[in-house]
């Protein structure tokens, strides 16, 4: 079944249209002007109350909390976290290159101050396996591992001390780059990071995270690389050294690997009917630590342990604030960095469970989660996909969750923490390895983006190629810069259309996609489908002009023709004036029959001072050849730049229309007027 639609109004031009519906733009204005800055400024209870939900936000949903639905969810889903962040916690500290118990640390204060301070639901912070690499990058860079050194020895406690105190630091300034931004409402900059480049970044810095532990598992005792290429130089290094490798640390990794795996494919593939995943990791973590610990391992076979862990709460600690001009450049980046994926993945969970994250918010809870725990020896913490996922699969419901998950980790720090020991390193590295599953498996979904988007393919292509090749930090400034460049291009290389029209309709569409569309009879429709900047103008200029035929000669033979037209008009010559006309008909008809020249302006999303300046030579171009120029479908800041740049001065202001049909209609019904006293030559 078909319906038809019969519409009947008169025509409008943009000053009808705002005569008729608009309304006083400068009134409006200032009084909308005078209400923001006076709601702003108005200070009752009221208004404190709604500041403080929206800038704390426990205290918005935790009034409203469902204790019956909720609170077995988020239970259970804060145990399997917490249990889950001691080992990731101990490991991402390795790769942080501190003692592990720092890394505990970070799996604690981080959490807590973000269930107070944050709006995502299912979003679980504390340490991340890339921010901690691009972390252990600066603290090699500025506290290098000594060739020899005597673990027992006060030296060792100080080296801990330095490198614990520029970890602190980074965190620190990231804290307050991140506190900047939210004081600047800069949370769409994380857009610029867009999800092939942030897909590309972790799977790409995966395989860094894989190579730098391959030596712990091996049982290899080499320096760390940094810069670029270091993923091929610390490859080099460990093939080079492989005769050199641990026995009983490669027989321990490859245990640990053959449990680890296994387990964790379960854990992924009967998601749905487990209640709650297998703690495989911090299983593995009890069972190695005792066996290493009754059988000696690491006076027998010379195997790394992870040595003294502190019970008790850290005690606040100053960071290293000398370090920040060496390591700003470098946390900038890691801000980036883990602000983008922590809004990435909450942002993934709000949709999926119906509600909304603030991204200024966000840059506030993080920005206070690491500027308050760095000043208790922690590094830079962010949201993780790994524990995120789990939360989310084991049942949680609200932020709540995440002080279940702090109680857990506050147990172990206060009494269980000693207990580990004689826990190897090699299995703290299995464990790294084994956590980016989820990142490695990005590479299954390349095929669809190359069938949906080539340029995206190649963002993810050149990112992840930029990453590995280079260095972290590096190739995400590489890929970031590409992308933009992407976006650059396809703006200024948009595509310029003829447009048709359906027969008896008021739909127009391009003729190359639309072989039944007609054009109309002496009017050309153009499209652009961009904005019109500084940027693409020439190829603006060259798309309309070639579609117009606008040539440098035609111009000056049409001016020459019309000059020589008024000159004998004057001297009224009357015979040569209708033989010149005559000919220019003639000339009209063989060359041209457009007569109007028609711009829907729908696509233009924007246009600076060239794009104006360019629409006001086209416009003197087309009048000098006897074409009319017409706008429509403009939206309002792009019809205010026009006016404002002095387009009506060589324009008529009332041949700008609200829609395409309104000026086609108009140009037709005044063909079909009498002719008046004009000079005007069409062409």
């Amino acid at each position: 079944m078909s319906a038809s639609v019969a519409v009947y109004r008169n025509i409008y031009t943009e000053d009808r249209f705002k005569q008729a519906y608009g309304s006083d733009d400068s009134t409006s204005g200032s009084l909308r002007l005078r209400d923001k800055l006076a709601g702003r400024c108005r200070c009752s209870r009221q208004t404190c109350l709604h500041l403080l939900r929206e800038r704390v936000p426990i205290f918005n949903w935790l009034p409203r909390y469902r204790l019956k639905k909720w609170i077995l969810g988020d239970t259970i889903g804060g145990l399997t976290v917490g249990i889950l962040h001691i080992p990731q916690g101990m490991a991402f500290a390795l790769l942080t290159s501190v003692a592990p118990i720092f890394g505990l640390y970070t799996s604690f204060f981080p959490v807590v101050l973000y269930m107070v301070f944050g709006t995502g639901r299912h979003v679980s912070t504390g340490t991340f396996a890339v921010v901690s690499l691009m972390t252990g990058s600066v603290v090699e860079q500025l506290v290098p591992t000594p060739l020899e050194m005597n673990s027992s020895s006060s030296e060792a406690a100080d080296f801990e001390a330095q490198r614990i105190g520029v970890a602190s630091a980074v965190a620190l300034l990231s804290g307050i780059i991140m506190l900047c931004m939210f004081g600047l409402q800069l949370g769409f900059l994380s857009t610029y990071l867009s999800e092939p480049i942030v897909k590309a970044f972790t799977s790409a810095a995966a395989f860094h995270v894989t190579i730098s532990q391959l030596q712990s598992m091996l049982g290899l005792r080499l320096p760390r690389h940094t810069g670029s290429f270091s993923l091929f130089k610390t490859l080099a290094s460990v093939m080079e050294n492989l005769p050199h490798t641990n026995t009983a640390e490669l027989l321990i990794s490859l245990v640990c690997l053959a449990v680890l795996v296994p387990v964790k494919e379960i854990n992924m593939r009967y998601r749905q009917r487990l209640c709650t995943p297998i703690p495989v990791e911090i299983l593995t973590v009890i069972i190695a630590t005792g066996v290493a610990y009754a059988s000696s391992l690491d006076s027998t076979y010379n195997i790394e342990i992870v040595g003294h862990i502190p019970a008790g709460f850290p005690g606040p600690r100053m960071p290293a604030l000398h370090t920040f001009p060496d390591i700003a450049g470098d946390t900038v980046a890691i801000t980036f960095v883990g602000y983008a994926v922590s809004v990435s993945l909450a942002m993934i969970y709000a949709d999926k469970h119906g509600y909304s994250i603030h991204p200024n918010q966000e840059l506030l809870a993080h920005g206070i989660s690491n500027t308050v725990s760095s000043f208790f020896t922690c590094f830079p913490s962010s949201a993780t996909l790994a524990t995120t996922n789990i939360l989310e699969s084991a049942g949680g419901y609200t932020q709540l969750s995440g002080l279940f998950t702090s109680l857990v980790v506050l147990v172990v720090l206060l009494l269980i923490g000693p207990l580990f020991y004689f826990l190897p390193k090699a299995v703290l590295a299995c464990i790294n390895v084994t956590s980016l599953r989820q990142m490695f498996l990005q590479f299954q979904e390349l095929p669809e983006l190359w069938r949906i988007s080539r340029i995206d393919f190649m963002v993810w292509v050149v990112t992840w190629l930029s990453v590995v090749v280079l260095n972290v930090d590096v190739g995400l400034a590489i890929g970031v810069v590409f992308s933009m460049m992407t976006v650059i291009c396809r703006t200024q290389r948009a595509g310029c259309s003829v447009l048709g029209r359906a027969s008896n309709t008021e739909i127009y569409r391009p003729l190359e996609n639309h072989s039944k569309c007609y054009e109309v009879p002496g009017v050309k429709i153009l499209t652009y489908n961009g904005p019109i900047y500084y940027g693409n103008r020439s190829f603006f200029r060259e798309e309309m002009s070639r579609l117009l035929g606008l040539t440098p000669e035609r111009i000056r033979s049409r001016e020459k023709a019309r000059k020589a037209m008024e000159k004998r008009e004057r001297e009224a010559i009357v015979s040569t004036v209708v033989q010149l006309l005559k000919s220019l008909n003639e000339r009209k008809t063989s060359e041209s029959n457009v007569q109007a020249v028609l711009i829907d302006c729908s696509s233009v999303t924007f246009v600076d001072v060239a794009g104006a300046r360019l629409f006001t030579q086209m416009c003197t171009e087309c009048q000098k050849v006897g074409v009319y120029v017409y706008l429509a479908n403009c939206n309002e800041s792009v019809l205010k730049i026009l006016t404002s740049s002095g387009l009506m001065t060589y324009m008529n202001p009332q041949h700008i229309f609200v829609t395409v049909h309104d000026a086609v209609m108009y140009i037709q019904q005044q063909k079909e007027k009498p002719p008046e006293n004009t000079t005007t030559v069409w062409v």
